[in-house]
């Protein structure tokens, strides 16, 4: 298996997993009364800015886009394959096979930049979700959110290396 292919199916493993994990985490606060994100929401940006349309006022408020919980789900999926894909690039692919919870938490964390500085504030909610009722709150829930995830990528990397042994 050449070096690109290796990393595309390892990329695509591993963040398919670690998404999958941070889920079944959504799935808990949500089953517990914490209100998460609503993936329709994230679908309906992103069906937006393929029209064009960066930032909106209030993504509630924006027209709904044909498809876009499905839209939604698809891209929350391929972003942690991305981000899987930052991992490996950064530690080398040796790292998927001896994998080390560091580097993963490390990455998981700061992906939480993504959210809090950039789609956010595109949807109307603001830099750190400074324009909702508990900015503070919605950011902490974010760090643990990307935290989890962190810990996916090296769940999964553990699970994945296993398997192909």
């Amino acid at each position: 298996m050449t070096n690109l292919l290796q990393f595309i199916t390892l990329a695509a493993g591993i963040g398919i997993v670690a998404t999958a994990l941070m889920d079944i985490w959504l799935m808990l606060l949500k089953y517990g009364g914490v209100p998460t994100l609503n993936f329709a929401f994230i679908g309906r940006w992103v069906g937006h800015l393929l029209r064009g349309k960066l930032a909106h006022a209030a993504i509630a408020k924006a027209p709904p886009i044909r498809g876009e919980l499905a839209l939604g789900w698809l891209m929350h999926y391929v972003t942690g394959i991305a981000f899987a894909g930052l991992l490996l690039a950064i530690v080398g692919l040796d790292w998927a096979w001896q994998p080390t919870l560091l580097p993963a938490l490390l990455v998981g964390v700061a992906t939480v930049s993504v959210p809090l500085l950039v789609i956010q504030p595109a949807m109307g909610s603001g830099f750190a979700a400074a324009k909702t009722p508990a900015p503070l709150q919605n950011c902490i829930k974010s760090v643990a959110n990307h935290s989890v995830f962190g810990l996916g990528l090296y769940l999964a990397a553990v699970l994945i290396g296993a398997l192909l042994r």
